[in-house]
């Protein structure tokens, strides 16, 4: 059975240039994606040499300015390239939004110094980032970290801060060829925390085995364990005990980016559901005109529908340079509980075929899980939006 016909997504799109982007994207998916995927993932591979393929095509630094070597592109535009990407792969996808969150705080809150020195390596396609912000003790409870750093000042110009401690569940741990890692410089909770910016390959820093993961097995999660770890202080962003507001600024802006995966997830699986549905048949006719099998998929292809809609609309407002912290947290909320529940439904229309590794959806749905999870739970997006509600002026 052919269940690979993709619908095409009705877009508007700001700029011919963008529509040629995400031309470009959905090429790049067809060709160095799909092909992969399945095998990557059934053998805990991770695709590096995708990475460097995609960041040649300028796709690892787009919300970034073009002078630092970025492509300048909205956050509406960006997302839509990571959706298009996941519903392809969603292991690739989910790294560039990690890679993207790894780039913000230098972009963002560096120095024209720090900028003019390391964005254009870490936007230019050959490096690949990593976020170090969560502990095994401290996951959502980002201001109880325990990494410490201290800061030497009589070592090296301007001086040089020794890091020892633990990170945990962190993609391209091991991998990365830098880490943004938030570190605890003072005994003053969430205002003791700082950012440094680390090199893959300081001495002192190792990985763990890669977590054992129910999914995204090609996507390498470790422990990251930092022994004596000595960066020199020009590689802090921002100005010490200034890390818990740039972790929070960045985390808003991720949670975008996972919102848009989960419907690029999402979409593959209705998708992939309704092409089934349309040449499975029982009692002498496709299931899909079987009422039931047609009103879940109608119920599913409206999710995805909203999905794209609510994290488009919480884009908007960032590239417009409003307050976005509520609507992303929301489109997080959504999104990634949409794709859990219809990548659920997708293999429920497979019936017995979709429990099994012949087909995709069984992978989409355990791949699924982890959205709900990382870059904040949907409890804590709960709590986010509940806190905001709580302030007259943000309900509406």
């Amino acid at each position: 059975m052919s269940t690979t016909a993709r619908a095409t997504v009705d877009r508007q799109l700001p700029t011919e240039e963008a529509a040629e982007l995400l031309a470009l994207t959905r090429e790049l998916a067809d060709r160095e994606l799909r092909p992969r995927a399945a095998a990557c993932e059934a053998e805990g591979r991770f695709p590096r040499e995708v990475f460097r393929t995609l960041g040649r095509s300028g796709l690892l630094g787009l919300p970034y300015p073009a002078e630092y070597g970025g492509g300048e592109q909205p956050y509406e535009v960006y997302l839509q390239v990571l959706e298009e990407l996941a519903s392809a792969w969603l292991t690739v996808a989910m790294g560039i939004s990690v890679h993207t969150l790894s780039c913000h705080a230098p972009a963002v809150f560096g120095s024209a110094e720090q900028r003019r020195r390391w964005l254009p390596e870490m936007l230019g396609g050959e490096l690949l980032g990593a976020y170090c912000l969560s502990e095994p003790q401290s996951g959502s409870d980002a201001a109880a970290l325990r990494t410490r750093a201290v800061l030497d000042p009589r070592a090296g110009e301007g001086g040089e801060y020794t890091v020892e401690g633990t990170k945990a569940w962190i993609t391209h741990g091991g991998r990365a060829d830098f880490y943004t890692a938030l570190v605890r410089t003072a005994d003053t909770g969430s205002h003791g925390i700082t950012a440094l910016l680390i090199p893959g390959d300081a001495p002192g820093l190792t990985a763990a085995a890669p977590e054992r993961k129910m999914g995204l097995s090609g996507s390498p999660t470790a422990q990251l364990h930092f022994d004596g770890v000595r960066v020199p202080a020009e590689r802090r962003i921002g100005a010490e005990g200034q890390g818990f507001p740039i972790a929070l600024a960045a985390l808003d802006s991720g949670r975008l980016g996972i919102a848009a995966c989960a419907v690029g997830l999402a979409r593959a699986a209705v998708e992939y559901a309704a092409g089934y549905a349309r040449e499975r048949e029982q009692f002498g006719h496709p299931i899909a005109r079987h009422q039931g099998v047609s009103f879940l998929l109608a119920d599913m292809a409206t999710a995805v529908e909203a999905g794209r809609s609510l994290y488009l609309a919480a884009a908007r407002r960032r590239d417009s340079g409003r307050p976005f912290g509520k609507e992303a947290a929301m489109a997080k909320l959504f999104c990634t509980d949409a794709a859990m529940r219809l990548t659920t439904d997708a293999v429920q229309v497979l019936g017995g075929y979709g429990y099994t590794a012949d087909h995709p959806v069984e992978r989409w749905m355990r791949e699924a899980k982890a959205l709900q999870i990382v870059e904040g739970t949907n409890q804590v997006q709960r709590m986010v939006i509940g806190r905001h509600l709580l302030r007259p002026e943000d309900i509406r």
